[in-house]
């Protein structure tokens, strides 16, 4: 079914002057990056990720009645202040899926919003935001529509997510996730993200992720603007087509517990998303020397000890450091004792891999 209007609701069965619903979303480390976008937040191509434990956003939703005046009617509170600033791009959101949810305009809505990550520590909380809200969103329908079974519930809060922070869909069901269509994977969907429907190797249980926080400023290209150079980028045919294999290859390994091919995936990813940037027109570096010096010491440990360890990148400079479990007593003394001194203030999150929201 087109995802246009398989999303569609039908007529509402209950009414609701007033409520209140809290959600918990967590943020995301993609696997396979994808980097590049097409119209309405549709990827140029698929992706997968570990979806987080503890680095996470909090959101309580309240709404009221008010005279449905064709408008939007919210206010938005940050760590219980109001976040004005952040008032446009709810803005955005609710215009992008209100043909969705078509309640929107009916009540008025207050956002209180914190994350469990500090602020400004260079973790994504557009993903953990977005995800939360739209959870949030799809709660106050099935409320007004109690017969919204689970699938459909959580597909379409993903779908919605979607329209606010494209990665945001990877962060609403499931500890594996994959957003966009690939031929291995039937029910995959550029609109939504999928949790990864294949038994997962023991090996990949309560993965370890030591984000390094190196620079905690405001990027110097915006991912925005680095997903828009990926059109007529000289590599990106080839680009997505290395996507597409490597979610093959991962899938493979994901189930085989192959930790040898995982480090490889993930790393050759991590190199090749940042070699997207620095090959774009203009061209720019989101790396910085601490982080290349954090790399080199993980190559260095893991050949010294044969520990499986690796890195990832998002776009920017912070560094995600993964690892089994079975290994993290060695790993987090090798972090503490080598690279800790190359965050900016030493500032360093441990995290795990988690399962998606949760409705408090």
């Amino acid at each position: 079914m087109d995802p246009e209007t398989q999303f569609l609701p039908k007529k509402y069965t209950n009414d609701l002057t007033q409520g209140s619903v809290s959600v918990s979303a967590p943020s995301n480390i993609a696997l396979v990056k994808y980097w590049g976008k097409k119209e309405n937040q549709i990827p140029a191509n698929p992706s997968v990720s570990f979806t987080l434990s503890h680095c996470k956003t909090i959101t309580t939703l309240a709404f009221a009645e008010k005279n449905n005046d064709g408008s939007f009617s919210f206010e938005l509170l940050f760590d219980g202040r109001p976040k004005d600033d952040f008032k446009p791009k709810i803005e955005k959101f609710f215009e992008r899926i209100q043909a969705y949810v078509p309640f929107l305009k009916k009540y008025h809505f207050t956002i209180d919003t914190r994350n469990t990550f500090p602020h400004s520590s260079g973790i994504a909380s557009s993903a953990s935001g977005m995800a939360a809200l739209a959870v949030a969103l799809m709660q106050v329908e099935r409320q007004l529509s109690p017969e919204i079974n689970d699938d459909y519930f959580y597909r379409k809060a993903s779908f919605l997510a979607r329209l606010g922070s494209g990665s945001a869909c990877r962060s609403v069901r499931g500890d594996v996730v994959i957003w966009g269509a690939h031929a291995d994977f039937p029910e995959s969907s550029d609109s939504y993200g999928l949790a990864f429907p294949h038994p997962i190797h023991d090996n990949f249980r309560q993965y370890q992720d030591t984000i390094l926080l190196v620079d905690k400023g405001k990027k110097e290209v915006s991912s925005t603007v680095g997903h828009d150079l990926m059109h007529g980028h000289p590599f990106a045919a080839q680009r997505f087509s290395q996507a597409h294999h490597n979610l093959s290859r991962l899938s493979v390994v994901l189930q085989n517990g192959n930790l040898e091919d995982f480090v490889s995936i993930l790393e050759s990813e991590a190199l090749t998303l940042h070699a997207m940037m620095m090959t774009s027109m203009p061209y720019y570096i989101l790396m910085k020397p601490h982080t290349l010096e954090i790399i080199n010491r993980i190559w260095a440990f893991r050949k010294h000890t044969g520990i499986p360890v690796c890195f990832t990148l998002d776009a920017g400079a912070n560094v995600h450091v993964l690892y089994p479990e079975n290994v993290s007593v060695e790993v987090l003394d090798f972090i503490k004792t080598e690279l800790v001194g190359y965050c900016e203030n030493g500032q360093y999150i441990c995290d795990t891999i988690g399962h998606g929201a949760e409705l408090i």
